[in-house]
């Protein structure tokens, strides 16, 4: 199957054009570049690993996208966390982060029979007034 055709790089791609367009207005630029990277690096190692002649070159990449998912949620948290992105929709693209990642990580159970999964949730705490 070819890449295009398969949700989980569709949904990656439409993830990394949101975080570009919330980061439109960062004047972080060492921040903005370094979540737009990680979030463009998902489906671009999707892509690279699917068009891969062997699985296991394949399943490599598509842990490179999973591990870029993992970067990506991190800065989101930190972005909430110093006020660059607005909770509410920080929350919302953490969300679509981790479905990603799972998706990819159900593509590598495919490819190599498994994979390592946290089952750790990080939780906001409220500032402090």
């Amino acid at each position: 199957m070819k890449f295009e055709q398969m949700d989980v790089w569709k949904k990656s791609s439409r993830l990394a054009c949101e975080i570009y367009k919330v980061m439109l207005v960062c004047k972080d630029y060492g921040f903005k570049d370094q979540i737009t990277r990680a979030a463009l690096s998902i489906p671009s190692n999707i892509a690279e690993g699917l068009e891969r002649e062997t699985e296991s070159d394949e399943a490599r990449f598509l842990y490179y996208a999973k591990g870029s998912a993992g970067e990506l949620v991190t800065q989101l948290y930190i972005g909430i966390e110093i006020k660059f992105i607005d909770k509410h929709v920080g929350l919302q693209l953490i969300s679509e982060a981790k479905e990603v990642a799972a998706m990819i990580a159900a593509l590598i159970k495919l490819r190599k029979g498994c994979v390592k999964e946290s089952a750790i949730e990080y939780h906001f705490e409220e500032p402090r007034t």
